[in-house]
């Protein structure tokens, strides 16, 4: 990249800094920005500019949103005594996607992770006793994941539960074998899981 002009180096070096994007991709996004009409490419700068502007985090459930509270935590028809917690905004959207979950949500911002630093105040826990504080909440869904961090987000959430909410149920998504799986190819961890939480038919 040395050797190119100076602001497409810049650019390109710029996008290959996100996620996904290698040198070779982010110069060719580079080139192509290059190619296109001047109003087309300051649309795109100018929605960039807006994604950080226009948007914030959600005062209730700390999602992403440009008005607040957000859509979700406005909409007085959803079940006030359920309370999905997912680590980030995308899981959030997917679980809406599927249109059967109609409770409130809570975005945690990440998992616990003592290897990397995120301890329990780099996370949105102060937000969930707040809320569980409140008495609405019936049922809290643990949905994080499968990952080792994960479990040890749970199995602090479950200590929380246990200590000072015992009223609150706690549930967490099924996991196990997915469906099209046989269980001879299936890893030992997921196999352990999928025995421990199964389910009475």
């Amino acid at each position: 990249m040395d050797n190119l002009p100076e602001p497409l180096r810049i650019v390109a070096q710029e996008l290959a800094k996100l996620p996904g994007l290698g040198p070779k991709s982010a110069l060719r996004i580079a080139l192509t920005m290059l190619k296109m009409p001047r109003e087309k490419v300051t649309g795109i700068g100018q929605s960039i500019i807006d994604l950080r502007e226009k948007l914030c985090i959600c005062e209730h459930c700390a999602s992403i949103t440009d008005t607040c509270p957000c859509r979700i935590c406005s909409d007085p028809g959803r079940e006030r005594d359920k309370l999905c917690l997912v680590s980030e905004w995308d899981s959030l959207l997917a679980i809406e996607e599927m249109g059967l979950y109609k409770g409130y949500y809570l975005v945690l911002g990440g998992l616990l992770s003592p290897l990397d630093g995120v301890t329990p105040q780099h996370l949105e826990f102060n937000k969930l006793e707040s809320r569980l504080e409140k008495g609405e909440v019936q049922e809290l869904i643990l949905a994080l994941g499968a990952t080792v961090d994960a479990e040890a987000t749970a199995s602090y959430i479950k200590n929380m539960i246990e200590n000072r909410f015992s009223g609150v149920a706690l549930s967490r998504l099924a996991q196990g074998i997915p469906i099209g799986s046989e269980v001879k190819y299936t890893d030992k961890e997921t196999l352990r899981q999928s025995l421990e939480y199964r389910q009475k038919l």
